[in-house]
């Protein structure tokens, strides 16, 4: 008889250690090469609103396991101390927050995000592992309590700096199709697909289309 069976993430254990041994390499070296925008960046933050240079939230990683996330802090001192004044102001669907002209994001917080240059911190979390260069993007606990069953299955892949979903018009894309955009990663998963998305990636960037609300 014949017998189907599925895998929650890739059965290509040779490429996921070809994805490991890249991000290694490569977060090391980016974070040599932007030490000098990282340097310019903080003190940019530092000098522009009160606060620290970082901002450190507690993120749900690779089957669940927690981990502290970085990137640069784009928002005021005290932000997410105010986001239950704002909820009804939510343009997302599901359990992700999103509005536009975000009264808590700074005016350097705006620049840093449309060309996604807070995110450069998460360089660290690649090289400490907890994170990928691609993968789904982390989410946050209270976002994972309002998961359906099937949306869980997102966390059976390392996050990462970027995915599907960060190349194919985030901003425009719903809560649900943005669940199914990263299962269909990791189903489909090869690191040919990894390059593919790293190439659109850099793309974007240079359009400056990231997220400056």
């Amino acid at each position: 008889f014949k017998l189907l069976s599925f895998e929650t993430t890739s059965i290509h254990d040779v490429q996921l250690l070809l994805k490991r041994w890249f991000d290694i390499v490569v977060s090391f070296l980016l974070i040599l090469v932007f030490s000098p925008l990282f340097l310019l960046v903080a003190l940019m933050i530092k000098f522009s609103s009160p606060g620290p240079v970082f901002f450190k939230q507690e993120r749900m990683g690779l089957n669940g396991r927690k981990f502290r996330m970085y990137k640069f802090r784009s928002m005021y001192q005290g932000a997410e101390e105010h986001l239950d004044e704002l909820k009804d102001q939510n343009e997302m669907t599901g359990p992700v927050f999103k509005i536009a002209n975000d009264p808590r994001i700074t005016p350097v917080g705006r620049f840093i995000r449309k060309y996604s240059i807070d995110e450069l911190p998460q360089l660290f979390n690649v090289s400490k592992g907890e994170m990928s260069l691609v993968g789904p993007r982390p989410p946050v606990y209270r976002e994972i309590a309002e998961y359906q069953r099937w949306q869980r299955r997102r966390l059976s892949m390392r996050p990462g700096i970027t995915c599907i979903w960060q190349v194919s018009g985030r901003n425009d894309i719903c809560f649900d199709e943005w669940m199914e955009l990263d299962l269909q990663y990791i189903d489909n998963w090869s690191f040919w697909l990894d390059i593919k998305i790293r190439v659109r990636t850099l793309i974007e960037l240079t359009k400056g289309t990231g997220d400056e609300s």
